[in-house]
């Protein structure tokens, strides 16, 4: 009888809303493997850290927290270039079968659900962009603005629409473009189980652990206080920089990540210092909500209270029994 090989391990997932601790849990769980002399390397799931020179807005850790241990896919992209879950998919899959060829353990974390939802389940066999029809679709947003075409989408695909934000511009776009691809709603493809051979297959097996708040006001303080900090730290100065390179739109998917977007319009004369800060805070707040929704629909999460003083400990508990 010929031994058939044992399944790897599941790979330990650290996910979460935004200021939720994922980052000081991934790196409590580095130093205690450390400790026992085993290494760990930590795969990024987030849409913004791809990006080059967007550090402080996107909460990039920094070089002594790199330090701590390896981080895959940061600044692998220029901000303007597009980054895919598919990509996110092909990219994860390479490096947690590296990591572990290295003998350290593979430590994915990061609150981009989509990219989390590609890994454990796949994706559908969506259409690429068109350049043309987002044009067009652009060009109607500037017309009649995008909570009217939240509206349009509400007609056609509810069931995405009622996970999006009105002015969630990327989203609601894409949403809207594969409709008028396929004739068939985004949640359709989502939820259908076909697949062409060259979408994503559900792969590497992933445990859950997700760090959610039980008093959602303070999340919401965290949130505000950590984007003060980043004013503090000179992110308005990151963003003029990125403007002054010339190359650069609102219409890029970087430029439309939570801050940048606002920062951009505030400095553009659009928008005075306060409502600037106040926007930005709230679109947190609204990606948080949207990240927690997606946290609720996958029961096999295990969850850890991130309002709690020692959520960090227990996570590296959990990650390590």
């Amino acid at each position: 009888m010929i031994d058939t090989p044992a399944a790897p391990p599941a790979v330990p997932c650290i996910v979460g809303p935004t200021a939720s601790g994922k980052t000081a849990a991934a790196l409590r769980i580095a130093r205690e493997f450390a400790a026992r002399g085993r290494r760990v390397e930590i795969v990024s799931m987030d849409s913004a850290l791809v990006y080059r020179g967007m550090d402080i807005g996107t909460a990039k850790p920094g070089l002594d927290e790199r330090a701590a241990a390896p981080h895959h896919l940061l600044d692998v992209c220029d901000p303007t270039q597009a980054y895919s879950a598919a990509q996110f998919v092909a990219d994860a899959r390479r490096l947690v079968t590296e990591i572990r060829a290295r003998g350290a353990l593979p430590l994915i974390v990061g609150g981009t659900m989509l990219y989390l939802r590609a890994l454990r389940s796949g994706l559908s066999d969506l259409p690429e962009a068109d350049p043309a029809l987002r044009a067009r679709i652009d060009a109607d947003a500037a017309a009649r603005g995008w909570p009217a075409l939240h509206a349009r989408l509400a007609e056609v695909d509810p069931t995405t629409a009622v996970r999006l934000a009105p002015t969630d511009a990327q989203r609601i776009q894409r949403a809207l473009e594969v409709w008028m691809l396929t004739g068939q709603p985004l949640s359709a493809h989502f939820a259908s189980p076909e697949r062409s051979d060259s979408a994503p297959s559900a792969d590497p097996a992933l445990r859950l652990i997700a760090l959610e708040p039980s008093d959602r006001s303070i999340l919401h303080r965290r949130i505000a206080e950590r984007f003060d900090a980043m004013i503090d730290a000179g992110f308005l100065d990151e963003v003029r920089a990125l403007r002054a390179r010339g190359d650069l739109s609102p219409a890029l998917p970087s430029m439309r990540a939570v801050g940048y977007r606002q920062a951009w319009v505030h400095l553009d004369g659009g928008i005075p210092f306060e409502t600037f800060r106040d926007q930005a805070i709230a679109a947190t707040r609204q990606l948080a909500k949207r990240q927690l929704t997606w946290l609720r629909s996958m029961p096999d999460r295990q969850v850890v209270d991130c309002v709690a003083g020692d959520a960090a400990e227990q996570v590296a508990r959990l990650v390590m029994r």
